[in-house]
C-alpha cells in the first residue's frame, strides 16, 4: 500500500517512473494522480480532427480509410500511407520502411493512434505514430471490448496528455496500478465546508477521475477537484492581499499648484473619460495610508503612460519619489524620452530655465557606462531625481531611494513575485503603491486569478487621431506569390516617405533558417527565421536600395538606442527586429509591420506587435506571414487576430483557443502549472466563489492556522517558486 508522497519508482517501476518524470516531472503517487485525463474516448466516438497543430504530440481515436504502400522516390525504402478519419476530416498516418503495419491495419479498423503532428505538402501528417487497435467485430485487436468495460467503465477510456516516450495507454496503466495500490488519504477540505459547498470527498473523486462510471460521475469528481484548485489560488491571493494591506504607505494626497497642476494646464489634448476616470481612482488610492496594489489594463495606444505619469507627477508633488520598472532596455530608453518629452521645463530640475515645480528624469540600466552610472545612484539617493526609469537594474541592492512612494511596472506579465517585492522592499519601513500596467486585455476570470492580489481598473478607450489599421493573412505555402506582394507594399509605403517594420522569432545563432524537414515529410518544423537571415535577404533582394536596418535584445545598449533613434529619425526605411520592439516602441511614421513565422506567435503578442504602426495620420498596415496549412488551429488564431482590432476581444478568443481541447499536445499538458482541471473560461462561477470564501476564511483566520489542509494547500501552489506562477500563469 502506497501514499500520495511515495516515490513512483515504488509504485510503477523504474523504467515507467523515470519515462514519467522525464516527460512530465512526475515524482510521486500524488503527482501522477493529478495528471488528470483532458479528454475521455468512448467507443464509437471519433476524435475531432480539426485544429490540430503541428508540432505538438497527440492521442486521436479514429478510423482506418485507407492503407496503402509506395516506395520513397527520394531514398531506398517503402512508406506504408494510412488515411484515418473522424467522419468529417481525414489525416494521413506515414510509416518510413515498416511494411508490416500493411498486416495489422486495414479499412474500417478503429484506433488510438498517437504522433506528433508535422506539415507536409501543406497537409497534416502523424509520422510513424504508435497505435493501439480497438477490438473490431471479428474480435482482432489489441484491446478486448471485455477489456475496455472492466479498465474504464462504461468503456469510457481516459486519454491522458502524453508525449512521444510514454504514451496515454501507458500512462493509465501507471496510473492504474497506483491506484491499486493507494491507502486513505487526508482530505484537505474541512468538512463542514465541504458540505455547506455541496462537493465530494477528494479520494472519491481522485479515483473517480481516473475510473468514472458514467459522465454524471465524472463531473461531480471534477467539480471538487476544481473547487480545491480555485480555492488553493484564492488563498495563496487572500493572504497576499492581507500581507500587503498591513503595511503602512505614504500618504501622497493630491496638491494645489504643484508640478502636477502645471503639466494639466500644458497638456495639448484633453483627457479621455476612461482615463480621467481611472486617474482619479488612482489619486484616490495614492492618498490612503494603506498602499495602492492596482493593474492598469488598457489597449495599444489608450494612453496609460499619460495616466501612470499624472500618477507619478501626485507623488513628486508629496516630495516623494517614482520608479517606472521597464522590461528591456529599449523600452527604459523610450520610456526616459517619452517622459522627459512630455514634461518639457517641468522635468530640467538644476538646470538653466527649468520650471518653478520642475523635478528630474533619470534612466538606469544595467549596461550604463561607470560614470553616467554612478551620477545616477546619487540623484536617486539624494532625492534629486523625482522620477527613476529603468529595467531589474533598478532592483540591484546597490540602489537607494531617498524616499520611495510609487512603483510603476510596465508589462507586468514580464516579471515575477521576487522582482516586484524586491522593488517594493526599496522603500524601507513603507511600502511604496504599485502601480503595474499591461497592453495584454486579461479576461476577467485571468484578472481574479492571476493578478487576484491587484484592483483591477481598465482603459478601453482611443484617443482621437489613431489611425486605422488593417490586418492580412499571408500563406505563403498556398499563395507564394503573396510574400512577394507583400515586399512590395512595403516598398511602395517607404516610397510614400513612410517606414516599416519586419519582424522576425528569433535573433539567430549561426543555425540555417532552411526547411530541415524530411523530404519526405519524417520531421518537425524548420527552425524559426532569424534577423540575421532575413535582413541580408531582404536589403540584397526584394527590398534593394531601401535602408535596413536590425534591432535585438544581443546588441549593446548604446547601439540599440542609436538604431531606435536613427529609425525615430527616418534614417532607417525598415527595421528588422525580434519582439523588442513589441511594446512601447513609437514611431508614428511607421505603417506596415510584416510579421514572419506570425504562427510562433500568441494572440496578445501579435495584437501587440500590431499596435506599432498606424499610429501617426496615416493607416497602418500589418502582414501575418506563415506557411501552416489552413485548417489548422494555429490558421485560426492568425485569422481572429485579423478579423478584429479589439484587443479585449482577442484575449477572449485567445483564453478560448488555448482551453484544454480534445487533443492535447506535450507543450499544453501543463506539468507544472497549479491549475491541472480549473478552466478560467468556463468556471468563472467557481473562481468567484472561491474568492469570497477564501477572503473570508483568511479575514478570520490569516495563518490559516485552524485549518491545516487548506494551509498545505495553498502552500504548495507557491513552493517550489510556483509564486511566479500568480504572475506569469
Amino acid at each position: 500500500m502506497v501514499a500520495l508522497d511515495e516515490r513512483l519508482d515504488k509504485v510503477v517501476g523504474k523504467k515507467s517512473a523515470d519515462a514519467l518524470a522525464a516527460a512530465f516531472e512526475l515524482r510521486t503517487a500524488g503527482d501522477l494522480l493529478r495528471h488528470y485525463p483532458r479528454r475521455y474516448a468512448e467507443r464509437g466516438q471519433l476524435t475531432d480532427i480539426a485544429g490540430l497543430e503541428v508540432g505538438e504530440h497527440v492521442t486521436v481515436m479514429a478510423q482506418v480509410v485507407s492503407v496503402n504502400k509506395r516506395q520513397m522516390r527520394t531514398k531506398r525504402g517503402s512508406i506504408v500511407e494510412v488515411v484515418i478519419t473522424d467522419g468529417k476530416r481525414s489525416l494521413e498516418c506515414a510509416f518510413f520502411n515498416q511494411p508490416w503495419h500493411m498486416d495489422r491495419l486495414r479499412p474500417g479498423m478503429m484506433a488510438l493512434f498517437a504522433g506528433k503532428v508535422t506539415a507536409f505538402r501543406t497537409k497534416l501528417q502523424l509520422a510513424n505514430p504508435d497505435y493501439q487497435l480497438l477490438e473490431a467485430e471479428d474480435g482482432s485487436g489489441d484491446i478486448p471490448a471485455a477489456q475496455v468495460v472492466e479498465e474504464f467503465a462504461g468503456g469510457m477510456i481516459p486519454v491522458y496528455p502524453a508525449t512521444a516516450r510514454i504514451q496515454s495507454w501507458q500512462i493509465a496503466k501507471c496510473v492504474g496500478q497506483t491506484l491499486d495500490m493507494l491507502t486513505d488519504i487526508d482530505d484537505p477540505m474541512p468538512e463542514p465546508l465541504r458540505e455547506r459547498l455541496g462537493l465530494s470527498g477528494y479520494e472519491d473523486a481522485m479515483r473517480t477521475v481516473h475510473r468514472p462510471a458514467d459522465q454524471a460521475a465524472l463531473q461531480v469528481a471534477k467539480h471538487r477537484l476544481k473547487w480545491d484548485e480555485a480555492l488553493a489560488v484564492q488563498l495563496a491571493l487572500a493572504r497576499r492581499r492581507t500581507a500587503a494591506h498591513a503595511r503602512p504607505a505614504p500618504e501622497c494626497p493630491v496638491k494645489s499648484g504643484g508640478i502636477l497642476d502645471a503639466f494639466d494646464e500644458r497638456l495639448p489634448f484633453t483627457l479621455t473619460a476612461g482615463q480621467a476616470e481611472v486617474g482619479a481612482a488612482i489619486a484616490a488610492d495614492l492618498a490612503e495610508r494603506h498602499p495602492m496594489n492596482r493593474l492598469l489594463q488598457g489597449e495599444v495606444g489608450s494612453g496609460k503612460t499619460v495616466v501612470a505619469l499624472r500618477a507619478m507627477l501626485q507623488v513628486v508633488d508629496s516630495g516623494r519619489q517614482t520608479a517606472l520598472l521597464a522590461p528591456t532596455e529599449v523600452l527604459a530608453a523610450q520610456h526616459a524620452r517619452s517622459l522627459t518629452d512630455l514634461l518639457g521645463d517641468l522635468a530640467q530640475a538644476g538646470q538653466l530655465g527649468a520650471a518653478d515645480t520642475a523635478t528630474r528624469v533619470v534612466l538606469l540600466t544595467g549596461s550604463m557606462g561607470a560614470a553616467a552610472r554612478k551620477q545616477a545612484l546619487l540623484d536617486i539617493v539624494s532625492g534629486e531625481a523625482g522620477i527613476v526609469v529603468g529595467t531589474h537594474a533598478i532592483i540591484q541592492d546597490k540602489v537607494t531611494f531617498a524616499d520611495l512612494g510609487l512603483l510603476v511596472v510596465d508589462e507586468q506579465h514580464r516579471f515575477g513575485v521576487e522582482q516586484r517585492d524586491a522593488l517594493r522592499g526599496r522603500a524601507g519601513e513603507t511600502s511604496p503603491h504599485v502601480l503595474v500596467m499591461t497592453a495584454t486585455p486579461i479576461p476577467r476570470t485571468v484578472a481574479m486569478t492571476v493578478y487576484g492580489d491587484l484592483e483591477v481598473s481598465a482603459l478601453r478607450e482611443l484617443p482621437a487621431g489613431r489611425s486605422p489599421i488593417s490586418t492580412s493573412v499571408v500563406p505563403v505555402s498556398e499563395k507564394p506569390a503573396w510574400l512577394d506582394r507583400a515586399w512590395e507594399r512595403i516598398r511602395e509605403e517607404v516610397g510614400k516617405g513612410h517606414q516599416a517594420y519586419v519582424v522576425c522569432p528569433r535573433i539567430g545563432d549561426g543555425e540555417s533558417a532552411e526547411d530541415v524537414s524530411d523530404p519526405e515529410g519524417d520531421s518537425g518544423k524548420r527552425p524559426p527565421l532569424a534577423v540575421s537571415d532575413v535582413a541580408p535577404m531582404l536589403a540584397d533582394g526584394p527590398l534593394s536600395g531601401l535602408s535596413v536596418g536590425i534591432l535585438h535584445g544581443r546588441l549593446p545598449a548604446d547601439e540599440k538606442d542609436a538604431v531606435m533613434r536613427a529609425f525615430a529619425a527616418g534614417e532607417i526605411d525598415v527595421l528588422v527586429a525580434t519582439t523588442v520592439v513589441e511594446v512601447g516602441v513609437n514611431v508614428p511614421n511607421a505603417t506596415v509591420m510584416a510579421i514572419m513565422d506570425a504562427d510562433r506567435f500568441g494572440v496578445s503578442q501579435l495584437h501587440q506587435l500590431r499596435g506599432r504602426v498606424g499610429r501617426g495620420s496615416a493607416p497602418g498596415l500589418c502582414l501575418l506571414v506563415t506557411d501552416m496549412p489552413a485548417g489548422t488551429a494555429t490558421r485560426e488564431r492568425l485569422a481572429a487576430v485579423a478579423s478584429t482590432l479589439d484587443g479585449f476581444e482577442l484575449a477572449q478568443l485567445d483564453l478560448e483557443m488555448r482551453r484544454e481541447g480534445d487533443i492535447l499536445g506535450a507543450s499544453q499538458s501543463g506539468a507544472k502549472s497549479a491549475l491541472k482541471m480549473l478552466s478560467l473560461l468556463q468556471d468563472a462561477d467557481i473562481i468567484e466563489e472561491a474568492r469570497t470564501v477564501a477572503q473570508a476564511l483568511v479575514s478570520a483566520d490569516p495563518a490559516l492556522s485552524e485549518f491545516p489542509g487548506l494551509a498545505a494547500m495553498a502552500g504548495q501552489l507557491v513552493a517550489d517558486d510556483r509564486a511566479e506562477y500568480l504572475e506569469k500563469a
